[in-house]
């Protein structure tokens, strides 16, 4: 089993920077490929961003490619989404996901799930 807790979420104004990270225990989570998903009020889960097991794979939703930078940490068994020049529109409940099989985090099946953490951008 796997256990993903997310943090760092908060209220900021459009802009302004902030960093969320996912803490992954149980498994061999340094192994997993992970991911950022988010969920604003009324809308479908959408992907955001995904990295590979070893970091060197990377991919973005077009919508944050340029402002948002996903890594991480395999010592840690954590992986980070650094936030740069939010939206309003970034407004959201963002989760962490992780898979052993990269594509199923590309695909929106992961295996595991974080329990989300809010990011609110203020006008």
């Amino acid at each position: 089993q796997v256990q993903l807790v997310e943090s760092g979420g908060g209220l900021v104004q459009a802009g302004a920077s902030l960093r969320l990270s996912c803490a992954g225990s149980g498994r061999t989570v340094r192994n997993y490929a992970m991911g950022w998903f988010r969920q604003a009020p009324g809308k479908e889960r959408e992907f955001v961003a995904a990295i590979s097991w070893s970091g060197i794979a990377r991919d973005y939703a077009d919508s944050v490619k340029g402002r948002f930078t996903i890594s991480r940490d395999n010592a840690k068994n954590t992986v980070y989404l650094q936030m740069s020049s939010l939206k309003v529109e970034d407004t959201a409940a963002y989760y962490c996901a992780a898979d052993p099989d990269r594509r199923a985090v590309l695909a929106a099946g992961p295996a595991y799930w974080g329990q989300g953490t809010q990011v609110t951008v203020s006008s």
